[in-house]
């Protein structure tokens, strides 16, 4: 893996105890993700990793959070039709949603729950439908990114882990890229470079890399939070 295929964002996160240092890490992500979209023709970004439980979800919410307490208008999408997380965490119906937009059943309007947070709007992935892949790879989804480009200055889209299904290569074309999520003693290299490849392949755009889950040794007892302390590199 060189330099160019990692991207600006290189990162670990270890776990620490303060909720200071906490804000403090997604707020040096935020530098990072807003420096390394300054040139992209698309203000918006996937967070993806190669496989389950890598903390997509959770860096995900916080990540928006702190990009809208900068004054951004940011629209969060929970692009995992097959597992969604996030509706639980903003705890909002899941009547309505991502896959019912896509079909044509509901409008951006209705679906769409505003003021999760202050200057945070959420589209949740809605009722679980039988083609997930067909509907992000859909002109349907295509015009509805346009349509959120023009009202919202950053859009973050989490999305399935790659190496399980390919739903996560379908809107790279229509991005600025991926920040993919790894953790550390679970996700092995092999695991990361055939996510990687896999991206590769589409010619998609990899933003950076997250190691999440790193313990940090100043901590004293070891102690682990459920998010975390960044330390970039190039």
């Amino acid at each position: 893996m060189s330099g160019n295929e990692i991207g600006a964002i290189s990162a670990s996160v270890k776990k620490v105890s303060r909720p200071f240092q906490i804000v403090e890490a997604y707020k040096s992500l935020r530098t990072n993700l807003l420096f390394s979209l300054a040139p992209a023709a698309h203000k918006s970004a996937i967070l993806c990793s190669p496989e389950p439980h890598a903390g997509k979800s959770t860096t995900a919410v916080n990540l928006a959070i702190v990009l809208a307490q900068t004054n951004f208008k940011v629209l969060l999408i929970d692009a995992d039709m097959r597992k969604p997380a996030l509706k639980r965490i903003f705890r909002v119906s899941a009547s309505e949603g991502l896959s019912r937009l896509l079909c044509g059943m509901t409008t951006f309007e209705e679906a769409v729950s505003r003021n999760v947070a202050p200057g945070l709007d959420f589209l949740s992935s809605g009722p679980i439908p039988p083609n997930p892949q067909e509907l992000l790879g859909s002109e349907q989804m295509r015009k509805l990114l346009k349509k959120a480009e023009k009202e919202y200055d950053y859009i973050l889209i989490d999305t399935p882990p790659v190496n399980v299904v390919a739903d996560a290569l379908m809107l790279l074309p229509e991005v600025g890229g991926m920040l993919m999520l790894v953790r550390q003693n679970s996700t092995t290299r092999d695991d990361l470079q055939a996510a990687l490849d896999a991206v590769q392949r589409v010619d998609g755009h990899i933003l950076g890399l997250l190691m999440t889950d790193v313990r940090n040794k100043n901590v004293r007892g070891g102690a682990y939070y459920k998010s975390s302390d960044y330390v970039y590199g190039k």
